[in-house]
């Protein structure tokens, strides 16, 4: 009776023992379970539209008056200079604008501002209306009229191209500093980071659009200049205009004019201001405040 117990005790064991070596073995070679995949989870802040193609949710764009910031491509210019005029150095020049052969300008500064007709080779004013008790700013033309805008006083006047009477006038709630024409609408800046557009008839602010770099915001933009749908501005107290597009507010290039002017200057605001474009030959002219030239410069992208 106790060998056939002892038999028996060693025959379980042995079965324990097999049994354990087969799982091991099994174990060894069957493939490894696939990691765990964590459920994806929803931002709060979003708001998931479901496709149902293939159950994948997804966020709506967001739509804004004012377009976001857009990857920063922005071509740096530097410049030639092509030809050099003369310029009055009483000018506190503030608009600029070139057409038919013709170039005008707005000064500012109480009891200094005027329009003028200036002839371009000699720097001589051909004709002038002087505006005492107002601080002038912008100029563009629109059809057969100068639009010339006033710093603080927020009134706008309008002349005859030809005869400089005064036509009438028109206001706008903030500062006025710079003004161009697109064709359809005009653009001012009032010395924030802001261009506005405003109905060339009723006068009236049609639309606006901030002006970003990058996503940095370009304030002080001062005179403008519309040319080939781009939107050309002195940034006040700098050297560099901006070039930028008008329908997103984005700067698409850069023109840095340091050095252009050798002139000594002792008021610190005699800044580089003033822009005009002559569309038929294409020649693109810069000036400054009670500087004593203006140039004609070729634009050169910086490689």
């Amino acid at each position: 009776m106790n060998r056939i117990y002892s038999i028996s005790v060693v025959f379980f064991f042995a079965l324990i023992l097999a049994v354990g070596i087969a799982t091991v073995v099994i174990h060894q070679t069957l493939p490894p379970a696939p990691p765990q995949i964590p459920t994806p989870t929803l931002n709060p802040t979003t708001n998931p539209t479901a496709n149902p193609s293939n159950g994948i949710t997804s966020t709506p764009p967001i739509t804004s008056s004012t377009p976001g910031p857009t990857p920063n491509n922005v071509i740096q210019y530097t410049f030639r200079v092509v030809q050099t005029y003369p310029h009055d150095i009483a000018a506190f020049t503030q608009g600029l604008v070139y057409v038919n052969g013709s170039l005008f300008e707005s000064t500012g500064r109480f009891g200094e501002s005027s329009l003028r007709r200036v002839d371009l080779e000699t720097g001589a004013v051909l004709q002038r209306y002087d505006v005492p008790n107002y601080f002038c700013e912008g100029l563009t033309i629109v059809d057969n009229t100068l639009i010339q805008l006033t710093w603080q006083n927020q009134i706008g006047f309008i002349y005859d191209i030809e005869t400089f009477a005064l036509l009438g006038n028109f206001s706008y709630p903030t500062e006025g500093w710079g003004l161009t024409f697109d064709g359809t609408k005009l653009i001012m800046s009032d010395g924030s980071s802001k261009l506005i557009f405003l109905d060339p008839l009723t006068y009236q602010k049609i639309g606006e659009v901030n002006v970003l770099d990058g996503d940095k915001q370009i304030t002080n933009i001062n005179e403008l200049e519309y040319i080939n749908g781009d939107i050309y501005a002195n940034i006040w107290l700098t050297q560099k205009i901006a070039i930028i597009n008008p329908q997103t507010g984005q700067v698409k290039g850069w023109i840095d004019l340091t050095g252009i002017n050798s002139q000594l200057l002792t008021d610190p605001d005699s800044v580089l201001n003033g822009i005009a474009y002559d569309q038929e030959t294409g020649r693109l002219f810069v000036t400054g405040k009670n500087w004593s030239y203006l140039y004609q410069i070729e634009l050169k992208p910086l490689t």
